[in-house]
């Protein structure tokens, strides 16, 4: 693996964009805090200015503060592997999603054991929407259906289904009563979550949508699709005010580009989006124009799982093989991504 992983980082300026600026490797000083899962991380969530939530494959769901890299709470309840994580930043309330089919709602402070259970997809559920007051929940499964919720009884109040629609993320659009959803049939879905029914569908893509992410103003949203060798790898960022068409693309990453989201900043003036890759990287994009500010290599991360924005300068990297990355936006000569802990 470290060999694949050096050569890929030697390789990687064919695959450069316009606008490339560098490959920056984390500092050899990075503190390293005891990590929070005995296995990969899967999904990572942002709670509160210091707190974050994640899932793993060690079947476990951990609060921590991302700012000291302490795991706080540790949450035991799936029988299987966690599949994502999902919170209103600010809230008390956290929700995951399993391979053992069940979507569990945990409440920040409680430790006997979750708060809700929602039972009713027949496979993996892969996908989970939060609205913004946290009384609305949607999931997605493997087993083409998406499931309205009823957050304190547990009782699914609607259910679709559509054929070969195998959910691999979701998200809500701000301020807006749709939310997004991403397949591995390499569609995009809004639908409206007042009646679960689909309301757009963006043209399907050539490679597996991996997950999708909504600016704060609702206007954009953007996905990301798996690949290698550089082809696929791709983040798209789509119309979804106007035309509801795709406005531009990210390309340069080698492999699956797993995450994908948007970043409110006071670092510059142009506005950013972030993704993260199987090949080990994170990628700074400028939004409007597509050029690659930055790149950050974490050497032996293995695949980054997931990507959650902290605050305007802070992100949360999710990896198979060493946990949790806290990054840091800095200015400096440009805007550019700082490994400042793991855990």
């Amino acid at each position: 693996m470290g060999k694949l992983q050096s050569k890929v980082k030697r390789n990687s300026s064919k695959y450069r964009a316009d606008g490339y600026v560098d490959v920056s490797c984390p500092s050899p000083n990075v503190p390293q805090n005891i990590p929070a899962h005995n296995d990969a991380v899967t999904s990572v969530a942002a709670l509160k200015s210091d707190l974050c939530v994640s899932g793993g494959k060690d079947k476990a769901v951990i609060v921590s503060n991302w700012r000291t890299g302490a795991a706080l709470t540790r949450f035991f309840g799936h029988e299987k592997e966690v599949t994502k994580v999902a919170s209103v930043f600010g809230s008390n309330r956290l929700f995951s999603a399993s391979r053992d089919k069940m979507v569990n709602m945990w409440e920040v402070h409680e430790k006997s054991g979750p708060s809700q259970k929602f039972l009713g997809h027949h496979l993996v559920v892969t996908g989970l929407a939060v609205s913004p007051d946290s009384c609305k929940l949607f999931s997605g499964s493997r087993d083409n259906s998406i499931c309205k919720w009823d957050i304190e009884t547990g009782q699914c109040l609607q259910k679709a289904a559509i054929s070969r629609n195998l959910v691999t993320h979701m998200c809500w659009v701000p301020n807006d009563s749709y939310f997004i959803q991403t397949s591995e049939d390499k569609t995009i879905r809004i639908w409206d979550s007042r009646e679960l029914q689909v309301a757009h569908t963006f043209p399907a893509k050539q490679y597996i949508q991996m997950y999708c992410d909504a600016s704060q103003d609702g206007r954009y949203c953007i996905t990301c699709s798996n690949g290698f060798g550089g082809q696929g790898c791709e983040a798209t960022l789509w119309d979804l005010r106007q035309t509801r068409d795709r406005v531009l693309e990210y390309q340069g990453h080698l492999q699956t580009t797993a995450a994908c989201v948007f970043l409110p900043n006071d670092v510059v003036a142009a506005p950013l989006v972030a993704t993260s890759s199987h090949d080990c990287m994170v990628k700074l994009w400028n939004q409007d124009t597509g050029a690659c500010l930055n790149t950050l290599f974490l050497d032996g991360a293995g695949p980054l799982a997931s990507l959650a924005v902290c605050d305007t300068t802070f992100l949360l990297c999710a990896s198979f093989n060493s946990g949790i990355h806290a990054l840091r936006l800095e200015s400096g000569k440009g805007p550019e991504l700082r490994e400042i802990a793991k855990f």
